[in-house]
Parts: C-alpha cells; structure tokens; sequence
C-alpha cells in the first residue's frame, strides 16, 4: 500500500502517536535540526520512519484519508 503523499504535517504525528498537534510540530522541528533542514523544508514519510525508528508499512494506514 502507498500513500497519497510523501511529506508528514502535525496532525499525522498527532494520528499517529496520539499525542498532541503541539507536540507533532515540536517533533517535526526536532527531526528538522537533526537533518540540518531549513525551516521552509519538509520531512518526508522516509525522514520520519528513520528518525522515530517506526516502520513504514505501520504508518502508511494514516496517510491514506
């Protein structure tokens, strides 16, 4: 299964983890500075996987809305 989507936005970290909007952009800015991202880029599904250690095949489910 695929998603629709590559790039990962608060409210899927909120979906995912059931935690916060607050703390899904706070994770966001955390994976950005470990991947020494500017501000304007985006973190993709791959990004996201790496750094959080959560299998793909686990989250593609909440991309697919």
């Amino acid at each position: 299964m695929t998603a629709k989507r590559i790039c990962v936005y608060a409210k899927d970290i909120q979906r995912i983890t059931g935690k916060s909007e607050r703390y899904g952009r706070y994770l966001l800015e955390k994976i950005k500075v470990h991947l020494n991202k500017q501000e304007h880029q985006f973190i993709t599904i791959e990004e996201f996987c790496a750094y959080t250690g959560i299998k793909q095949d686990e989250i593609i489910p909440f991309f697919n809305d």
